[in-house]
């Protein structure tokens, strides 16, 4: 009988050709039009999760898309971990830019290119991989396991909160489990204790009821275009700081052990500007790259739009235009209030001469883990014999909804264990996952059930 690190190992192609087959379901939650094939991921996933020895797996639907559940209560006494992940995936745009069709995994310079391997489906067969090596070898796990996985994390996870309140009994855990970060960098494996929160909105700018003829009519009504640009250059300063009133009041200040962690981790801006491909960084003066990245509030547009941008010209005074607006939040901050701060600064700046309409579209809060916690231990046990190499605590810039939710409604500590790069792609074109980090990741993933169990 083979012991664990070899029965991964001889099952590495199968493993790949599974996680192959799941990437070409194109889960797409925020398009209407990927609605079914989101519920066929969601499908899919359940089966899947009966295939590598769960004892149950269910669909509950919810008013969009259905939460899978899966569990193995076979070890009594023993504690039990609730594994996170969501099966949805983020849209493809802009298809241009892809060297292989999202849907279509490839396989190059042993990377997996496709929509969804490294956010969050492969990270998703990482845990089943390693539930799946556990009972082929052991005959069972050291430790109950409970699996569920949305279809709408992408979207804000609207519908998961409800349903762990519906679920709670379901739910109950000692320790929850998320993959879906990355590590700090190649070789590197990590944990990662602190998430950005997110709010999310759209502006809209209205001025004259049709196009206007820019000659004819131009110099007597304003263009909204050019009023939403004033007061989008409004909401920065120079040197990145954000001017809203009030944005910056509850931020939580990094401890001098946070500042020393950040300074110890290997990097240089360098092969941050490398990573970013931007001509150089830019952010908040007064503080590190780090700092900024993790624990530092932003405020980004994200999208623009209005008037004519077609090939050639056409002389007009748009009647209407818009922008999507994102923070990125940190402890203590809260995703109504800045939402709040924001609207009231665009009201107040907001001329007469255009309608202004502010909607507030999905968010999140931030979360900061306490480390002191043993099971952060067991994690650094596990990612250790996984990957030969002493884990590092980070933070990371994203948000996951689910986790504020979660620990708050639980009162159990969270692990962030991801096995993804800072250079995959998760959110763009080309999206790809490292092999060599879905191999050791599963290995990871089964160490730390031994370690949690004890």
């Amino acid at each position: 009988m083979p012991d664990l690190a070899q029965h991964i190992d001889q099952n590495r192609q199968r493993y790949l050709d599974e996680l192959i087959e799941y990437l070409k379901v194109p889960s797409i939650s925020s398009s209407s039009a990927h609605k079914q094939e989101v519920r066929r991921a969601g499908e899919q996933l359940a089966a899947h999760m009966l295939r590598v020895g769960l004892s149950r797996s269910q669909m509950f639907p919810t008013p969009l898309h259905p939460i899978v559940y899966g569990e193995w209560l076979g070890a009594p006494g023993k504690p039990t971990v609730l594994i996170y992940g969501h099966y949805d995936v983020q849209p493809v745009d802009p298809l241009e830019l892809w060297k292989s069709p999202p849907f279509e995994p490839e396989i190059r310079d042993g990377e997996l290119y496709a929509r969804g391997s490294v956010d969050d489906k492969g990270q998703i067969y990482v845990h089943l991989k390693a539930i799946e090596a556990h009972l082929k070898v052991h005959g069972k796990l050291p430790l109950n396991v409970k699996f569920i996985a949305e279809g709408e994390e992408e979207i804000g996870s609207e519908h998961l909160e409800p349903f762990m309140q519906e679920q709670a009994q379901l739910l109950t855990a000692d320790f929850v489990v998320v993959s879906d970060t990355p590590m700090y960098g190649r070789g590197i494996p990590s944990i990662c204790y602190g998430l950005r929160g997110l709010a999310y909105s759209q502006i809209d700018f209205e001025g004259p009821t049709v196009d206007l003829h820019s000659g004819s009519l131009g110099g007597i009504v304003a263009n909204p275009v050019n009023e939403m640009s004033r007061l989008i250059a409004a909401l920065k300063d120079a040197d990145g700081v954000v001017q809203v009133p009030g944005f910056y009041d509850d931020v939580r200040a990094l401890t001098e052990r946070e500042r020393k962690m950040f300074a110890d981790l290997p990097q240089n801006d360098e092969g941050w500007r490398k990573t970013t491909g931007s001509p150089r960084l830019h952010g908040e003066k007064g503080y590190t790259t780090l700092e900024r990245l993790w624990a530092r509030p932003t405020l980004d547009v994200n999208g623009i739009w209005g008037g004519f941008s077609g090939e050639g010209s056409k002389t007009i005074i748009p009647s209407r235009c818009g922008c999507k607006v994102s923070m990125r939040l940190v402890p203590d901050q809260s995703s109504a209030k800045a939402l709040d701060l924001l609207e009231k600064f665009i009201k107040k700046l907001c001329p007469p001469t255009v309608k202004m309409t502010f909607t507030r579209m999905h968010g999140g809060e931030p979360w900061l883990a306490d480390i002191s916690h043993p099971c952060f231990d067991a994690a650094v046990r596990a990612l250790e014999r996984a990957f030969g190499a002493r884990a590092v605590y980070i933070r990371e810039g994203g948000s996951i909804p689910f986790l504020r939710a979660i620990t708050e409604s639980t009162g159990k500590p969270c692990l962030l264990l991801g096995f993804g790069l800072p250079d995959e792609n998760s959110h763009a074109p080309n999206e790809k996952l490292n092999l060599e980090n879905y191999q050791k990741g599963i290995l990871a993933a089964a160490y730390l059930y031994e370690e949690l169990a004890r």
